[in-house]
């Protein structure tokens, strides 16, 4: 069996085309732009072009882009109050602080400061428990994308056994409550589970989040299952460089599944289509207008 190659890079596409769609209608009916604000402190390599992504897809979409930018020395105070700035700016709907932050700065401080209306990546506990709760709230934007990804694959989730490898508040746990909406039946495994390749192979559609570079072999997949593979490890590659590859072995997984996601090219683009929709879905609620089709 050779898996069906998931295009993140195309379905992204498809997403950020139908945000565009919404990004006009809301200007021409209502005279609102929606605005995404993201703040990075410091320099980190890894986070640059992803940051220069969102950006760019902020442009794309017809969205208002604010970028803020302090330096690695920024105390906690000055990125709480650029924050406070930012809750109270009615032309920003979104606003995004950038992971990792130094070491001065306690992440979850500023990340709880941040209006939950505009809180577009989904991390803020009142968005979390609004979330588990089954009331409307701003979903983390890479499980969403997954969820996308995944009925690109199956017209309906309902009834899958579903598995989520990772329990992280970012991915696993949210994930596992986007699944539970659609009506999977859900297991989330860590590192404590029994036997996971065994409780793997019994999944539907399996996702792996665990953040260990190919981990899951082909013996952990049952047969026309599939993947999502969330992680983006950086390994050595065999010219002396470096190469991206996931938590799935895909040149073992893609012999055995029905469809799988490549790393990159498949979640990584979602994530970022993702942050375009939670933002003007957050522009329509924080102005009272019904929400967008997308």
């Amino acid at each position: 069996m050779t898996a069906r190659i998931i295009d993140g890079k195309a379905i992204a596409a498809d997403v950020r085309h139908k945000v565009a769609g919404e990004v006009r209608r809301l200007a021409t009916q209502h005279g609102v732009t929606p605005g995404l604000a993201v703040v990075v402190v410091g320099h980190n390599p890894a986070s640059e072009s992803y940051v220069r992504s969102k950006a760019a897809a902020t442009v794309e979409t017809g969205m208002r882009s604010f970028d803020h930018r302090l330096p690695e020395t920024a105390s906690q105070d000055e990125l709480l109050a650029l924050v406070k700035k930012l809750n109270a700016d009615p032309t920003v709907h979104g606003i995004l602080v950038q992971l990792p932050l130094p070491k001065q700065i306690d992440a979850q401080l500023v990340l709880d400061a941040i209006e939950p209306a505009k809180d577009v990546d989904g991390f803020h506990p009142v968005n979390a428990g609004r979330f588990v709760s089954g009331l409307p709230a701003l979903a983390p934007c890479t499980p969403l994308g997954c969820i996308i990804l995944a009925k690109t694959v199956h017209a309906s989730l309902a009834g899958l056994e579903a598995v989520v490898i990772g329990r992280s508040n970012i991915v696993g746990k949210p994930l596992a409550q986007l699944l539970l909406v659609e009506d999977a039946t859900v297991t989330i495994t860590h590192s404590k589970t029994r036997d996971l390749p065994a409780v793997c192979r019994r999944a539907d559609l399996l996702v792996a989040a665990l953040g260990q570079p190919e981990v899951v072999r082909k013996d952990w997949i049952k047969p026309g299952a599939t993947v999502i593979d969330v992680g983006i490890n950086r390994v050595p590659a065999a010219d002396g460089k470096s190469k991206l590859v996931g938590d799935v072995n895909f040149a073992e997984a893609s012999q055995v599944a029905g469809a799988i996601t490549p790393v990159p090219g498949g979640v990584g683009p979602m994530t970022i289509a993702c942050l375009m929709v939670n933002t003007v879905r957050a522009a329509c609620a924080i102005h009272g207008l019904p929400a967008p089709a997308v």
